[in-house]
């Protein structure tokens, strides 16, 4: 796949990115190598590679996920800007 001048207007476009005629010349051979690069990679033999979410191995340290109610309302609601009757108060949004 190779990318002309337009293709470069119209992504430029699409990304709502400004550019001159000259930036967008010099994009052209910039986006090309780009993706030469990309097939380059496509061309590599990665059937015997298994998948991986991580360079290095990670267990997940799970808890038990009990329901507790935590009893610890004052403390959070005296960072409140503003509580009211044990709430969270907020200003009006709607009249």
């Amino acid at each position: 796949m190779s990318v002309d001048k337009e293709t470069v207007k119209k992504i430029a476009n699409l990304s709502r990115i400004a550019i001159s005629d000259a930036e967008a010349d010099a994009l052209v051979p910039e986006l090309n190598n780009i993706l030469g690069w990309v097939e380059q990679l496509s061309e590599v033999d990665c059937s015997k590679v298994e998948p991986m979410t991580a360079v290095i191995p990670n267990k997940l340290r799970l808890r038990d996920d009990v329901v507790t109610d935590g009893d610890v309302r004052e403390k959070i609601l005296a960072n409140a800007p503003a509580a009211e009757h044990g709430f969270f108060g907020v200003p009006k949004v709607i009249e």
